[in-house]
């Protein structure tokens, strides 16, 4: 079993460096997603403007304003056909949809498409730095278009184009004094510069530029900068995770190496003798279904071996007094004073070889349908031919006993059954020559079938069984120390043999008190139809 478990560790050990590869590559993979998302932020509000500008302008001014932002962002702009781009399903359905594509040609350089509004169209330019480039160009397009409007409605144009075009960033338009520039840079503002300071988290910039010929300073930002998730965050979060992971997984497979070291003992203990070892089964997880199977299992073993021990010295019980009477008779036959003297001695004991032929007979049948699942030849049979038989065959051993049919009650279709022949002709054989032994003078069989099951009754006026003893009357070699005594003949193996058949017909076999005739009535009920292979899973069930 240790071999077992440093299989199951090496096992979650490599699982362990799998999840640690895959963790790296989740993570490179977030952090590319992570600087598209930024990148196509950031472009999404200038190049919407652009964009959005250009569709009611004519070629020629088309030409004029490429060329003014080309030379604005430093970058060249162009227009091109959609149908001529080289883009994927995907990507066309996005730029469709008023998106922004940011394809990364670089380390920090990207290029950056747009549709033109309602028209088949493509933006296009290639961008060095975007933060600062975009930034710059912002400016100037805000500029261009907050400068159609009115002073007073400015700053509801700048809201509105913020919303409209998906701007990424903050946008506001402030008073000088509402600023919070040094001296210097709001001297460059007033002379009309363009200012970029770093925001106070460090971490960020914000863009300032004039309004010419208004009090307000659009302000710009703060604009991020795309920070990647580090290799030393990754190595302490695998590290980490990897050591949670390894945690959790040993104390789930040392508490399962702990349950399976103590069906291990079990084993072995029942393996040295002692069968009445069991283990904790209860839990609802694979290993107590194991653990409940194992004593079950121990169960069987110790019933099977306890029957066996029984049988055996049942059998040994049982065959001492005909080989006793065996030894008596060849010692009678030698010192035989007549051949009148010598026949009877002789017939004595070729009665004792019959006892003993049926008492073998008995036992292999018992351990035929004992050991496993006989195979059953499943037939439709008729009940009231099978009872004449059983009647025919057993009614002159003991012609002082009458063996008649009770009151049957039939179905719609007839008295037939399904059934395995030779095995339920055996089983009533034994039932009905059982209480023929105890009858006074009358025994009864009887049946009843319904449209599911079926129920035959055998009954008889003699003493019956006490109530007390119903529960292990089918017990192999069991004996009643009432009037059913060994002196009324049999081995005890009958009512077992019955019990046996009709379990692997997937039935029970009962007793209880006869109504009409006061003595026992046994009963066995059964399914009228059904196949096999589910009547022996049935009988395994029952057993």
């Amino acid at each position: 079993m240790n071999s077992i478990f440093l299989r199951i560790y090496g096992g979650m050990l490599a699982a362990l460096v799998l999840v640690a590869l895959l963790g790296a590559l989740s993570l490179h993979l977030l952090n590319e997603v992570r600087a598209e998302q930024y990148r196509e932020r950031l472009a999404h509000g200038t190049f919407t403007l652009m964009a959005d500008n250009l569709a009611p302008m004519s070629d020629v001014e088309r030409t004029r304003a490429l060329a003014i932002w080309g030379r604005l962002l430093g970058i060249p702009l162009a227009l091109t056909s959609i149908d001529q781009a080289a883009l994927d399903g995907s990507q066309r359905t996005r730029l469709q949809r008023g998106h922004v594509l940011v394809q990364r040609t670089g380390p920090h350089a990207a290029r950056v498409l747009r549709q033109v509004r309602g028209q088949n169209l493509l933006l296009t330019g290639e961008v060095q730095q975007i933060s600062e480039q975009l930034a710059r160009a912002t400016i100037y397009l805000l500029a261009d278009e907050l400068v159609r409007y009115p002073v007073g409605e400015q700053p509801q144009r700048l809201a509105e184009l913020k919303q409209s075009k998906g701007f990424g960033f903050d946008l506001r338009l402030l008073s000088l004094d509402q600023t919070d520039m040094d001296g210097d840079q709001r001297r460059r503002v007033d002379e009309g510069d363009t200012v970029m300071a770093l925001g106070k988290d460090g971490n960020s910039i914000r863009v300032f530029a004039g309004m010419v010929a208004t009090p307000w300073v659009l302000e710009i930002g703060p604009l991020y900068q795309m920070n990647p998730y580090p290799p030393q965050m990754l190595l302490v979060i695998a590290a980490l995770g990897l050591c949670l992971i390894g945690l959790i997984v040993y104390l789930l497979v040392r508490q399962l190496e702990r349950r399976l070291s103590g069906l291990e003992a079990a084993a072995t203990q029942i393996a040295q003798g002692s069968l009445d070892v069991r283990v904790a089964a209860d839990d609802a997880d694979s290993v107590g279904r194991l653990a409940a199977a194992f004593n079950h299992m121990a169960g069987h073993l110790q019933q099977s071996l306890n029957m066996q021990r029984e049988l055996v010295r049942a059998v040994s019980h049982e065959l001492r007094t005909p080989v006793a009477r065996l030894r008596f008779g060849l010692e009678m036959v030698e010192n035989a004073s007549s051949e009148h003297a010598r026949e009877k001695y002789l017939l004595g004991m070729d009665n004792d070889i019959q006892d003993l032929d049926r008492l073998v007979d008995e036992m292999l049948t018992y351990a035929r349908l004992e050991q496993g699942a006989p195979a059953l030849n499943f037939q439709r049979i008729d009940l009231d031919a099978l009872l004449d038989q059983v009647i025919a065959e057993l009614a002159p051993l003991r012609r002082e006993v009458r063996v008649l049919r009770g009151p049957c009650q039939g179905g719609e279709q007839g008295a037939w059954v399904e059934a395995e022949p030779r095995y339920l002709h055996r089983a009533l054989q034994n039932l009905v020559s059982n209480a023929m032994r105890h009858a006074e003078s009358q025994v009864s069989l009887s049946y009843q079938l319904g449209a599911q099951r079926c129920r035959i009754d055998v009954e008889d006026d003699g003493p019956g069984v006490p109530q007390s003893a119903w529960s292990r009357i089918f017990t192999p070699f069991t004996r009643l120390d009432d009037s059913r005594t060994r002196a009324s003949g049999g081995h005890g193996l009958g009512l077992s043999i019955v019990r046996r058949i009709i379990y692997w017909h997937a039935g029970r076999a009962l007793i209880g008190k006869s109504e009409r005739l006061g003595g026992a009535c046994f009963s066995l009920s059964w399914p009228r139809a059904h196949d096999a292979e589910q009547a022996q899973e049935d009988g395994l069930e029952a057993r």
